[in-house]
C-alpha cells in the first residue's frame, strides 16, 4: 500500500498478515519492513494483524524531495501509517531507529500508540543529541557498505560469514536480502537504501532524548539485548525506561542490538505476552 508522507515521499506499508488487534512494526536504521516477516509471522501466530513500514529513504519508499532525512521525518512517516491503517491507536513494536520513531510519533499526536515495545531505542542522553548531529561514528562505516552484488546468493553468502548479519538467523537474513535488494537492468542487485542515504540518517539531527520521554504517558516496554560489548543504544536503555512514566524494562542476555533478527521468536512470544497484558 502506497501512503503519501510529508517532504514528497512515499511510504510503502506492508500488510505482513494474521488477524486480531493492529501491531505497527518499525525497522531500525539501513533495513525494511521485509527483513522482518519472521518476527512478523511469529506475532501474527499470537493473534495479530502485522503491519510494518518502510521508512523515507528505505525499502520501497522515496526519499523526501529536499533530502532532509532529519528524524521529525520519520516520525510523520508513522503517523500517515497509523492514520492509513485506520486503526488507532495501535499496538507497535519498534527496532532501534523504529522504537525512536514511533516514541516521537506519540509525542507529536498523543494516542497514536496503545501500548508499544522499543528494542534499543535510539533515544539518547540530552548531553548526547548534539555529538550525533553531523558526527555519528556509524555514519562512515555506512557509507563504506558494498552497494551492489552480481546476485542474492552472492550477497547472501558474503554476510553469512561476516558480522553482524552473520549472526542474523538464517531465515531472518534472506529476508532481508530478498527485500532490501532492488533488481537492477544489468541482472546485478542494488541496495534499497543507499549507503549514502543510511550514512546520513545516522548523522540527520532530530533525535529525540530521554529528558522527553516524560510526556509519552503510552504503557512501553524497553528491551534491550546485552550480548555485544561497546557503547550504544544498550547503554542509555534503562534510563530511557525509567524516565517513561509507564514503562519497564526487559533485558535479554542472549541477543545484541540486532535482537530482533537474532532471535525473532523469543521477542516476539514476550511482545505478544506484553500487549496482551493491556
Amino acid at each position: 500500500m502506497r501512503v503519501p508522507s510529508t517532504d514528497g515521499v512515499e511510504l510503502e506499508l506492508h500488510d505482513l498478515g494474521g488477524d486480531g488487534p493492529t501491531v505497527l512494526v518499525a525497522h531500525a536504521t539501513g533495513f525494511c519492513a521485509g527483513a522482518y516477516r519472521p518476527f512478523a509471522a511469529r506475532l501474527a501466530s499470537h493473534g495479530h494483524h502485522v503491519w510494518a513500514l518502510d521508512f523515507r529513504a528505505h525499502g520501497d519508499s522515496t526519499a523526501p524531495a529536499s533530502g532532509d532525512l532529519h528524524w521529525r521525518g520519520m516520525a510523520d512517516d508513522v503517523l500517515a501509517t497509523v492514520a492509513a491503517i485506520g486503526d488507532g491507536p495501535v499496538l507497535a513494536y519498534g527496532h532501534s531507529m523504529g522504537g525512536a520513531a514511533l516514541a516521537m510519533a506519540e509525542l507529536e499526536r498523543p494516542g497514536t500508540l496503545r501500548r508499544a515495545v522499543f528494542f534499543e531505542p535510539v533515544i539518547v542522553p540530552t548531553d548526547w543529541a548534539h555529538m550525533l548531529d553531523g558526527d555519528n561514528p556509524l555514519a562512515a562505516s555506512a557509507r563504506k557498505r558494498r552497494a551492489a552484488f552480481d546476485s542474492r546468493p552472492d550477497a547472501l553468502a558474503r554476510y553469512a560469514g561476516r558480522p553482524p548479519l552473520g549472526a542474523f538467523r538464517a531465515d531472518v537474513l534472506s529476508a532481508y536480502v530478498e527485500h532490501g535488494f532492488a533488481d537492477q537492468p544489468d541482472g546485478t542487485i542494488a541496495l534499497k537504501c543507499t549507503p549514502q542515504h543510511e550514512g546520513d540518517v545516522f548523522d540527520a539531527p532530530g533525535k529525540p532524548t530521554i529528558d522527553t520521554m516524560g510526556a509519552v504517558q503510552t504503557p512501553a516496554q524497553v528491551a534491550l539485548g546485552l550480548r555485544d560489548a561497546g557503547r550504544g543504544p544498550t547503554d542509555f536503555a534503562q534510563a530511557v525506561a525509567d524516565a517513561l512514566p509507564h514503562g519497564s524494562s526487559h533485558p535479554y542476555r542472549h541477543v545484541g542490538h540486532f535482537g530482533p533478527f537474532q532471535d525473532p521468536d523469543t521477542l516476539a512470544d514476550d511482545a505478544a505476552a506484553f500487549f496482551a497484558a493491556g
